[in-house]
């Protein structure tokens, strides 16, 4: 029988964001990691022990093939490693985690380093640039004001404040304009923005359309 949402949430959630940030990435990278601990420092600083538990218990009672099979388990995405190394891989996380939290030592703020930590950060303008700024925008809207009109017109306002945060958050890192077109694509943009407008201008222009709302 399949696990249920809240009893993979209860075992393996924040098991789950700590391997997924290393989706796209290797298992001996340290970056993925480290974006991991600046965020959840930043936004869930509780989690980190969670993280650790959740991890060290996974490593130290790794599942049997039937059990994956049907279900039950949490089974661990690609990162790289044979199977036989993964039950050291965690461990080797969750010492981090777990000296991350005993002295109390974070990374320093920074922008964000890898896919997942954009995600984790700029979660509504992910979701905006994902889902309406996508390769199949010009078919669906005349342009990039009414694809966003179709946004503010069909999401929550509580919402819409959140996106307008973090499009202010995005403009206070010291980026250039390659960096903002990164920044972008890594959430999820697959259009140009508008041709009177380099990347970085056009986020000033959607944070004060949000602010006009």
């Amino acid at each position: 029988m399949s696990l249920k949402p809240r009893e993979h949430d209860r075992k393996y959630g924040e098991l789950d964001h700590v391997v997924r940030a290393y989706l796209g990435r290797t298992a001996d990278e340290d970056e993925p990691l480290t974006a991991y601990l600046r965020h959840t420092w930043r936004t869930r600083p509780w989690a980190l022990p969670v993280a650790e538990h959740q991890l060290r218990e996974y490593a130290e009672n790794p599942p049997g093939r039937l059990r994956l099979r049907l279900g039950e388990f949490y089974p661990v995405p690609d990162v790289g490693l044979p199977d036989a190394e993964i039950q050291a891989w965690l461990l080797r996380l969750a010492e981090r985690l777990k000296e991350s939290v005993e002295t109390g030592q974070a990374p320093p703020p920074a922008t964000p380093q890898t896919h997942w930590e954009w995600h984790a950060r700029f979660p509504e303008l992910a979701q905006l640039l994902g889902g309406w700024y996508s390769q199949d925008m010009p078919e669906e809207f005349e342009d990039h004001d009414a694809a966003l009109d179709d946004y503010l017109d069909t999401t929550d306002s509580g919402l819409i404040a959140q996106l307008s945060g973090e499009v202010h958050d995005l403009l206070t890192l010291p980026l250039d304009e390659s960096d903002y077109a990164l920044a972008l694509a890594e959430l999820g943009m697959e259009v140009d923005p508008p041709e009177s407008f380099a990347p970085g201008a056009w986020l000033t222009e959607l944070a004060a359309r949000l602010r006009a709302r």
